[in-house]
């Protein structure tokens, strides 16, 4: 309980220290600092009326005697930071946002921008990012201390126009992302990033309530990952859509994705993520893939093309496409496309050509992909589709 506490509150209280100092790095600390206090106090002592309160008091207090420790340049600072503490923060004060905006800042890179929204706003170790991405602690480590530096200066602002809202939702797309399909490892999923991911739209989608992109994204987060029950077979291996079993999908984040989605369609302008969270919510509805309605998925598919074109949405579009038109048509359009060579490229080019006949033609497509992969359970998959395909 406890560590979820501290997971929940780290944000606010970072917030709260960064609004009044300013030094991002330097109250990152502190609050890092504070959170370990509790840990350590909390167990024994209890956990106090305010945690919040408790926790914005003892990281500023670390943060003055930071400034007491300064050199003489900054004596001017200190005299400011020493006149009180401050008063434990409101508990409606909610400055999530603000910290996110922060942490997606234009001026660093997007790989920075993921690492230091995981650790400032998610609570996620260094450790525990650098695993969840597998790459070296100390990549992530130097990551974020770029980051933070970079980041001196800059106002605790929720300024910054709707493109500064669009780098928040699209690194926290690209954290459940990842965590949903990981792009390389042993494992399918990772699940510490696509619950923290959900989470943290949660808290976005709490402050932003008429923001249909928001809406559209938790709809498209709870949609998809409704889903992660039947991804997986007891040995591990990945199921495809088609051959889920739905009984196991989590109906409640269904419901409620559902409900986000439809309501978000009628009150707010489309946008790329309602539109997305619109087909999820096709197949979710779908009692089996055989009753799939294709049509309107792949009108779907034609809008988003529209709103926001890309590779994905390009090969996405293909498989909806084939699945109204049959398989041959398929292939012609997915020839016509620019799309450059991709391991989903080659799976699907590969499903095409088995359901068009062309058993020679989709082993090797399947085999190509798994080669291109450094998912172990995508080309596990692969691999045994390949195997499968007997000449003749």
């Amino acid at each position: 309980m406890i560590p979820d506490l501290l997971r929940s509150l780290a944000p606010e209280v970072l917030a709260a220290l960064v609004r009044r100092y300013g030094d991002f790095e330097a109250c990152e600390d502190a609050v890092q600092e504070a959170l370990l206090a509790a840990s350590q106090q909390w167990p024994s002592a209890g956990i106090p009326d305010h945690p919040k309160g408790w926790l914005i008091t003892t990281a500023s207090r670390r943060r003055i005697e930071q400034w007491r420790s300064e050199t003489a340049r900054q004596r001017r600072e200190e005299a400011v930071a020493l006149a009180s503490p401050p008063e434990p923060e409101p508990v409606a004060v909610d400055d999530t946002l603000t910290l996110l905006l922060l942490c997606c800042h234009p001026s660093l890179t997007q790989p920075s921008q993921v690492a230091l929204t995981l650790r400032a706003v998610g609570g996620l170790t260094t450790a525990e990012i650098a695993r969840a991405f597998l790459v070296p602690e100390a990549t992530i480590g130097q990551r974020i201390s770029r980051a933070k530096q970079k980041l001196r200066g800059s106002p605790f602002t929720r300024d910054g126009g709707p493109e500064r809202l669009a780098a928040v939702l699209q690194v926290l797309y690209l954290i459940y992302t990842e965590g949903h399909t990981a792009s390389s490892g042993d494992e399918l999923n990772r699940v510490e990033l696509t619950t923290e991911a959900i989470r943290l739209v949660r808290r976005l989608s709490a402050e932003l309530p008429a923001d249909g992109e928001v809406t559209g994204l938790l709809a498209l987060m709870l949609l998809t990952d409704a889903r992660r029950p039947a991804r997986v077979s007891s040995s591990g291996a990945l199921v495809p859509l088609a051959d889920q079993d739905r009984t196991r999908w989590n109906r409640a984040f269904i419901d409620e994705g559902i409900s986000l989605i439809t309501g978000a369609l009628s009150t707010a302008p489309v946008g790329p993520y309602q539109l997305q969270a619109a087909i999820a919510a096709v197949h979710a509805e779908a009692p089996t893939a055989a009753e799939t309605d294709w049509a309107q998925i792949l009108t779907l598919y034609d809008l988003l093309r529209v709103v926001a074109p890309g590779p994905m949405v390009t090969l996405n579009r293909v498989v909806a496409f084939a699945q109204v038109n049959g398989p041959e048509a398929g292939l012609a359009e997915l020839a016509g496309t620019e799309l450059t060579e991709h391991h989903r490229v080659d799976a699907v080019r590969a499903h095409l050509l088995e359901l068009s006949g062309d058993v020679a033609g989709a082993r090797e497509a399947y085999l190509a992909a798994a080669r291109r992969t450094l998912s172990l359970p995508e080309q596990a998959y692969l691999q045994s589709r390949a195997a499968a395909l007997k000449p003749g």
